[in-house]
């Protein structure tokens, strides 16, 4: 916990109204009279010697000409010490919930299997959420340090919770808060509810923690703009837009408290106050040195592959390219089709090897428009195929980079049932030269896209959990930017911006 250092400010105040000056004769006998004085009630020499220069300092402070130096009358002198508190505009406060909204789930873990191909959801736990490590005996090599762990995808709420734990920032004082984080592990308790037809057992979390975070001190100072909490499932998980129990997902999102709110989570939806971050992947190094190591391995490694595909056909799913991808990938000697309805999609290791093989990794949406295997191809050095902006480009906006072309191929897919484009075809005409500038910057985004283990703390770069927390703050310093200029900071915070998954000429 950081404790603030204070601005130290000394002011001189110097009245002119009382005379300062003296003519030489008078302070000379001023000087005399105290020197006569010492010698006559002063028995130890060096003590004598001592008290004589100070009171000589003293009395030349007293004859210094300030009025030539400073010429209006009451002028004021302020010296501003230097002001080393790295953590100003940075400070954050994490609201200590009752444990029935993050704790109590993990001790309940068992209750946690629905909605998941997990039949135990216990073991994903361990390791503050990263899960069980992955020994270098059962990585066949594919690994090149400890830092691996067989991590579920829905368990980024409680990965954040640890790493804000231990942020070099943290203060027991709300006031002197940039932002207040609230650890509600939100995905995991909808995760309970979502198959569940009773809307108001769905709704029921949320709106009680709202309850209990309007009745705080902290919430009344921007009204709750300056909160935000994180969810390992998509945000659209909590934006039911009707009360009709055909309809998928809690309301969370859409209660007027929450609204004033931010969410993180690994999919966001088109509401501006829904923020997206990188699924976790399997790597959590605890030093630079494993992220550097990582880097070298995968930058000199062979790819035989043209590109792959790695999931499973969406025949459910209207409009889904994936059948067509499929296919194409299939009838290609060129492409490698790892197909998750047969093989182990959930082994790190088995996944690892497939992307590590290829140039290119397509990524097609799925049940919604993201997906983590766009982060663990990118992790093995895999340039990332994408079909649609709502994938990567209008979610990612803080650990990707704005130019799409620096790290990725985009082949649009407006109408599923005219598209006609020819993959392969596609990425056999991409110069060489570009193929491995967009490969290098894939393999320098790597720390931008991973979550430190969070008993350790990265030195030279920023990882996911960095560059959110300070997107975070950005954001709130915004809103109170608005407010300092009289601002109503309400307006457009929460609004739906109804083309962000439209294909613009921003992505085309």
């Amino acid at each position: 916990m950081r404790i603030p250092k204070a601005h130290i400010v000394l002011v001189l105040g110097i009245n002119h109204s009382i005379p300062i000056h003296k003519t030489k004769q008078s302070q000379a006998m001023e000087k005399g009279n105290l020197t006569i004085m010492i010698s006559r009630t002063c028995h130890d020499h060096h003590f004598c010697i001592a008290i004589l220069l100070s009171i000589l300092l003293f009395s030349s402070l007293l004859c210094f000409d300030y009025f030539a130096i400073f010429h209006s009358p009451n002028h004021t002198v302020t010296f501003l010490a230097t002001n080393t508190d790295s953590c100003t505009g940075r400070y954050i406060y994490i609201h200590h919930l009752p444990p029935r909204f993050n704790s109590h789930l993990l001790h309940n873990c068992h209750s946690l299997t629905r909605g998941t191909d997990k039949p135990n959801m216990c073991p994903y736990m361990q390791n503050l959420g990263l899960g069980p490590q992955i020994l270098n005996s059962q990585s066949q090599h594919v690994f090149t340090n400890q830092s691996w762990y067989a991590t579920n995808q829905f368990l980024l709420e409680v990965i954040f919770h640890n790493r804000m734990k231990k942020y070099e920032c943290l203060t027991n004082d709300s006031s002197l808060a940039s932002a207040v984080f609230v650890p509600f592990y939100a995905g995991l308790d909808i995760s309970r509810f979502l198959w569940l037809s009773n809307l108001t057992i769905r709704d029921s979390s949320g709106q009680d923690l709202l309850q209990w975070l309007e009745k705080k001190p902290e919430w009344k100072t921007f009204w709750g703009r300056d909160h935000f909490l994180v969810s390992g499932r998509i945000a659209w998980d909590f934006r039911r837009q009707s009360d009709n129990e055909s309809y998928w997902g809690s309301k969370f999102r859409f209660l007027p408290q929450s609204m004033n709110m931010s969410m993180l989570a690994v999919e966001a939806s088109s509401w501006k106050n829904d923020y997206a971050l990188p699924y976790p992947t399997s790597f959590h190094p605890s030093e630079d040195i494993e992220i550097l190591e990582w880097q070298r391995k995968i930058r000199y490694r062979k790819r035989p592959y043209l590109f792959t595909f790695t999931g499973a056909s969406r025949p459910e799913v209207e409009d889904s390219i994936r059948g067509k991808i499929i296919d194409q990938c299939r009838n290609s000697t060129a492409c490698k089709f790892f197909d998750c309805g047969v093989e182990k999609c959930d082994d790190p290791v088995n996944v690892m090897k497939v992307f590590e093989s290829s140039v290119f990794c397509l990524q097609p949406p799925g049940d919604s428009y993201t997906r983590r295997s766009i982060f663990d191809s990118m992790l093995a050095g895999c340039v990332p195929v994408f079909f649609h902006p709502g994938t990567a480009y209008s979610q990612y906006k803080w650990h990707l980079p704005k130019k799409r072309t620096k790290y990725s191929v985009y082949i649009p897919v407006k109408d599923v049932n005219k598209w006609s484009v020819d993959v392969e075809k596609v990425l056999l005409g991409i110069p060489e030269g570009d193929v491995l500038a967009m490969r290098e910057e894939v393999i320098k985004l790597i720390p931008n896209i991973i979550y430190a283990n969070p008993k350790s703390k990265l030195d030279k770069f920023q990882d996911a959990f960095d560059l959110a927390v300070k997107g975070m703050l950005e954001r709130i310093e915004e809103v109170r930017e608005d407010m300092r200029n009289g601002r109503d900071p309400s307006i457009g915070f929460a609004d739906e911006d109804h083309y962000k998954y439209t294909f613009s000429d921003n992505y085309s």
